[in-house]
């Protein structure tokens, strides 16, 4: 069968396709994993390929790796696209894998955007991966944990590969402008500072980083026999940086963690960056409201009951008004939470509770706290012996409101930070009151 394939040579081809690394001592970022004496480094040097996940933001070098590997390698191999193929072209590849292992070749598959395949899909490759068919080389930029099928990752090694940092997005810009395939057969002049403004707006993304290149060089004012790029002709072709983000994937969970966790580290700054992140890249106000609220109680609790309050009117106010009017009252709400006193002892206090209601059997109500509606129910003690706490000076008895297996457990445990120190006190001396009432009653006396 005809496959479209990475590796063909196109005309006009963009300054990203034209400068793409053959060799690995080309490839610029990912020191981690091709360094000298690195695992997968070695891994291409000799020729010794397993199945593997490459796992990355854009315009890391996924695909690029793999075409290094298509070129040291002595296996069979064969690009596929998870975009444009299905059940039936995956199933080709694989008797072509099949026929190549019969005659003792190996077979490298690579699969750029695994992650858009579904299980169907995926589950097709299982058992030519397991039986040594093919080598599944896949590249993904969403978590294979949540993509990729477990039984298919786990005979995959995966390779996280990293954002290219802004000195490396420089080099890469430099060799643009002198390589013969970039623009070394002319004459470019533009500013280091520009240079590193283009590799800061495109946000560890080296395609990016050389498509602006590409942009503002075409672009440029012709003075004489050389293209001078101005500052302003930058500004207009990266007018916004573009975040990195998506509302439904990873990245999603992983700045809303940063929010939270900075937030409970007592870091406004952090908070605020985090919330700032997750808003101008699109995020609902209100979903970051709901997880301010839920933090209000989470890991504030009884030490400052007025951050719940400040919570819901956060809340309150970006429903009234979206955004990006009420990315302020955000900021209010996240800055509060952050230099607001910590105890996460209320929420300790129903996770304890929740596992004694999950565990347990059912345990009656206390016959005493039942109410009794009918003349039946009282006839059956249903809220005998019941003390009414408004009834006694103190507002209170030594009335057993547990079950007879849970007397005595306790649940919340006050800490000293901020208002709770008062509602631990508190709480101490109703639980002294209480045992005495209960001594004095069993001993016949009043107090």
């Amino acid at each position: 069968m005809e496959q479209g394939s990475l590796f063909m040579s196109e005309p006009e081809r963009p300054l990203a396709a034209r400068l793409r690394p053959q060799t690995l001592e080309d490839f610029v970022g990912q020191k981690q994993l091709i360094g000298e004496g690195r695992v997968l480094r070695r891994l291409i040097e000799s020729d010794r390929i397993a199945s593997m996940i490459f796992w990355g933001p854009p315009g890391v070098g996924k695909t690029t790796l793999a075409r290094i590997i298509a070129n040291r390698t002595k296996a069979a191999f064969i690009d596929f696209s998870a975009v444009t193929s299905g059940i039936k072209e995956i199933r080709a590849v694989m008797e072509r894998a099949e026929q190549n292992r019969m005659l003792g070749e190996r077979t490298i598959v690579f699969v750029d955007e695994i992650h858009r395949f579904n299980k169907a899909q995926q589950d097709a490759f299982l058992p030519f991966v397991e039986k040594g068919s093919i080598i599944l080389i896949g590249a993904t930029t969403e978590n294979p944990s949540f993509e990729i099928n477990n039984a298919l990752l786990s005979r995959c090694k995966v390779f996280v590969l990293q954002m290219l940092s802004e000195d490396e997005l420089v080099t890469l810009l430099r060799r643009a402008l002198t390589d013969k395939n970039g623009f070394g057969l002319q004459t470019v002049e533009i500013s280091d500072d520009d240079l590193r403004m283009i590799a800061v707006f495109a946000n560890g993304d080296a395609r990016s980083a050389l498509s602006v290149l590409e942009m503002v060089v075409l672009n440029g004012d012709i003075v004489g026999e050389k293209t001078v790029v101005k500052r302003e002709t930058i500004e207009q072709c990266i007018s916004k940086k573009s975040l990195m983000y998506d509302k439904n994937g990873e990245e999603h969970y992983n700045l809303i963690s940063a929010l939270h966790k900075s937030m409970r580290n007592s870091d406004p700054d952090a908070a605020v960056y985090w919330l700032a992140r997750m808003l101008e890249a699109g995020e609902d106000p209100l979903y970051v409201a709901r997880r301010v609220v839920r933090f209000a109680s989470e890991d504030i609790g009884m030490a400052d009951s007025n951050a719940l309050t400040v919570a819901v009117n956060a809340y309150q106010a970006c429903h009234f008004l979206g955004m990006p009017e009420c990315n302020v009252h955000l900021a209010h709400a996240v800055t509060y939470m952050s230099l607001s006193p910590k105890s996460n002892a209320v929420d300790v206090a129903y996770a304890s509770a929740r596992m004694d209601a999950q565990d347990m059997l059912d345990e009656p109500v206390p016959l005493v706290i039942r109410n009794a509606p009918t003349a039946l129910m009282s006839q059956l003690s249903y809220g005998k012996g019941y003390q009414y706490a408004h009834d006694t000076a103190e507002k209170l008895t030594d009335m057993q409101c547990l079950p007879d297996s849970l007397i005595g457990r306790e649940y919340y445990v006050p800490t000293e930070q901020g208002y709770e120190a008062k509602y631990k006190a508190r709480l101490e001396d109703i639980k002294r009151r209480k045992k005495e009432l209960l001594e004095a009653r069993k001993s016949g006396k009043r107090t």
